[in-house]
């Protein structure tokens, strides 16, 4: 008899422990959290199938490949107009470093973007090691600047 009330007394104490465990919401009047988040996701859906044809895991067409690239290139400016001054709240990732040391930021956006223009430029060419050095050097700016800039 013990048992079915130690079950629900059980579901219950999860269910309330998720409800605390629920991530805050982006109560900024222009949502910047929710914004610049969707356009990361944007990017690193762009970057996937980059990755994988770069890395002989999918078969490598220089049309689709270029166009692809292309893609990352149009999205690769535009996350950086949501770190406004007033972007320093919950539920962010970033760092204060985004805001105490914006010229270090401002630094590492533009290395990114070098290396996708970089992308850009060997896809063209379509030689396959200058490919993937190319896809490596956007992969490493991207996890340079996570390591200075974002919590993980």
């Amino acid at each position: 008899m013990k048992t079915p009330s130690l079950r629900v007394g059980c579901l219950l104490l999860c269910l309330g422990l998720g409800a605390c465990m629920e991530s805050a919401k982006d109560t900024h009047p222009d949502q910047l959290v929710t914004k610049r988040r969707a356009l990361f996701k944007q990017l690193n859906r762009a970057m996937e199938p980059i990755g994988l044809m770069a890395n002989g895991r999918k078969e490598f067409k220089q049309e689709e490949f270029v166009s692809l690239v292309q893609d990352l290139e149009k999205l690769s400016s535009k996350p950086w107009v949501y770190f406004p001054p007033d972007g320093n709240y919950p539920p962010t990732h970033a760092r204060p470093t985004v805001w105490s040391q914006p010229e270090a930021f401002k630094k590492a956006q533009d290395q990114y973007m070098a290396t996708v223009q970089g992308l850009v430029k060997a896809a063209q060419d379509g030689k396959p090691d200058a490919v993937q050095r190319a896809v490596n050097e956007v992969t490493d700016s991207c996890k340079a600047c996570h390591k200075e800039f974002r919590y993980e």
